[in-house]
């Protein structure tokens, strides 16, 4: 059950071909350059406080997590992702992916390809869970950089404990950041107000 981007002329000609060169050269080191840099990451004290645990922080590093946030499966690329991974000694648990693009146009259309995963994440799952129940939440947008996006995503199986997940997706520039956290729970128990705060600070210390 579901619920609820001439002479004199050839010389002028070459001398602007050149400075074409130079700036399509300088255009894509500085887009390696970006890419070989890591965005700004949240830290644990960034996170909603856990009523039963601090949180634990782990190294930023190059690359996607080995296990995709929950929703996210193969959407989002390798190249020019960051990573870092948080954990309580409960049952909570967060990462942060933030992908520096190719382009601005990249960019936007990867933000919104993640908010339609997670848009479709409780219908998809279903779809392979069979007895289980799912309902997600749009908790709208944030105005902070180019926007952000906070979605919940809650799941459950018979005989098993459920479970939920927050979802904040932002772009800075050409900089992509999606902050999932999750743990035991419904869509009720999710500390949404504190998580859009989370969102807010993340996408605010990407290119600081």
């Amino acid at each position: 059950m579901i619920r609820r981007t001439t002479a004199a002329a050839a010389t002028a000609c070459t001398a602007a071909a050149l400075l074409l060169g130079t700036g399509s050269t300088t255009a894509t080191a500085t887009a390696a350059a970006n890419a070989a840099t890591a965005p700004g990451f949240l830290v644990g004290a960034d996170l909603p406080k856990h009523p039963g645990s601090p949180w634990s922080t782990g190294a930023v590093t190059k690359g996607l997590p080995e296990s995709a946030p929950f929703c996210l499966d193969g959407a989002l690329p390798a190249a020019g992702a960051w990573h870092r991974s948080f954990g309580t000694d409960v049952d909570a648990g967060a990462v942060q992916v933030s992908v520096r693009a190719a382009s601005t146009d990249a960019a936007v259309k990867l933000a919104a390809a993640l908010e339609r995963k997670v848009a479709a994440c409780a219908a998809d799952w279903l779809r392979t869970t069979p007895g289980g129940t799912a309902s997600w939440q749009d908790y709208g947008k944030i105005g902070v950089e180019e926007d952000a996006h906070v979605y919940g995503v809650h799941t459950s199986i018979p005989d098993s404990e459920p479970g939920v997940h927050l979802y904040g997706i932002g772009r800075d520039g050409t900089t992509v950041t999606v902050v999932n956290w999750g743990r035991m729970g419904t869509l009720a128990d999710a500390p949404v107000p504190a998580f859009k705060k989370t969102t807010t600070t993340a996408v605010n210390k990407l290119n600081p």
